[in-house]
């Protein structure tokens, strides 16, 4: 008995592309635009994202042992005001609140980056060994006396890109998928954490000690000359993250289709893991490994504007309101003791994580 081939389905009428299936029939997939309200939504969320961190980061800088008030610090970032409060907000607490912003603004956009390109909202460079990687080439920095200025940035790029190298060569399969990335990296980053144990358990005391410090993910003491390196950084890399972003959309319908609409799905990919592990060394490198921002704040910012994937800007605004709030939860919660800002990501975090995994579980994706 011939069966007769099956008829083609109707697909809405509207703006589309004509792919390929995997038996060769053409096949129509309409590909709608943004809608008016959701960008309108967008824009809105980023407004407001970028104002609650513009008032974080006043209020960040206020806070010390000489406390000052948030129109001093206004007029001390616009130049004007008495000498004291211009030496104790621009030399002393400038710094570190800048370098807040900028670590979780890379953090956030890095970790979109990650799960756009995975289409896995648990794809974070936390947890695919990026971080790690990075981590153990400063660590070993610190214990062999190589660190020190634009070296721990130069180490930390090093240890995430060999990372990143070793997880897109041992992945590749005629191609690499989201899935194969994350179980790979999740071994890589079990090596990177043992090899990293191994030299701060080798180093000497004062060694072990920077080394920890910098491992928990941490603002204290940070000043302007690890500045200029991380704002380079991201002046290259954060156009590059939007630039790709409009390429990601077709992405989120899968590699056969994405090819078929005539994304070159490899390169794309590439160069999102690239542009990611950019992001996410010279973050590592300037305040150390801060937990579960890169996770965290993708996740809140796609539900903020809900869109179907996490939007760049809005995932970077996030990690940077992530990053500055807990840095002053950190500094307010116990008075007379700075902890590590990595220590309230870590808290903060977990639970999200635990979420993330409980919702994967129950739509059947989570293994």
């Amino acid at each position: 008995m011939v069966r007769s081939p099956s008829l083609p389905r109707k697909t809405p009428s509207g703006p589309g592309r004509t792919v390929l299936t995997g038996s060769g029939r053409p096949f129509r997939l309409a590909v709608p635009p943004v809608s008016g309200i959701l960008r309108i939504r967008l824009v809105a969320v980023c407004v407001a994202l970028a104002v609650a961190t513009f008032l974080l980061f006043c209020w960040g800088v206020s806070v010390g042992d000489y406390p000052i008030g948030l129109a001093e610090v206004t007029k001390a970032l616009a130049g004007s005001g008495d000498p004291g409060t211009l030496l104790v907000v621009r030399e002393l607490r400038l710094p570190r609140a800048v370098v807040g912003l900028l670590v979780g603004t890379a953090f956030g956009i890095s970790g979109a980056l990650f799960q756009t390109m995975t289409r896995n909202p648990l794809a974070s460079p936390d947890m695919i060994g990026l971080t790690e990687g990075a981590g153990t080439a400063v660590v070993a920095g610190i214990v062999f006396g190589w660190s020190g200025g634009l070296g721990t940035q130069s180490l930390g790029l090093l240890g995430a890109l060999t990372t990143a190298l070793l997880v897109y060569v041992l992945a590749w399969r005629r191609g690499t998928t989201g899935y194969r990335i994350i179980l790979v990296g999740i071994g890589l980053a079990w090596i990177c954490t043992s090899a990293t144990d191994y030299l701060v358990a080798r180093g000497g005391r004062f060694e072990a000690q920077a080394a920890l410090g910098w491992l928990v993910g941490n603002l204290n003491g940070r000043a302007w000359d690890q500045v200029p390196p991380l704002a380079a950084a991201m002046a290259l890399l954060v156009p590059a993250a939007l630039m790709l972003g409009r390429l990601t959309r077709t992405l989120q319908l899968g590699d056969d289709v994405a090819a078929g609409l005539g994304t070159p799905v490899q390169p794309v990919r590439l160069a999102l893991l690239l542009t990611g592990v950019g992001l996410v060394a010279f973050g590592t490198a300037a305040a150390g490994p801060i937990a579960f921002v890169a996770l965290a704040a993708p996740q809140i910012a796609q539900r903020l504007t809900r869109t179907a994937w996490p939007p760049p800007v809005a995932s970077g605004l996030t990690g940077a309101l992530v990053v500055l709030s807990s840095d002053l939860i950190a500094r307010k919660l116990i008075p007379g003791t700075e902890m590590p800002v990595g220590i309230v990501t870590g808290v903060l975090g977990a639970p999200v994580l635990l979420w993330l995994l409980i919702r994967a579980n129950r739509a059947g994706s989570g293994g």
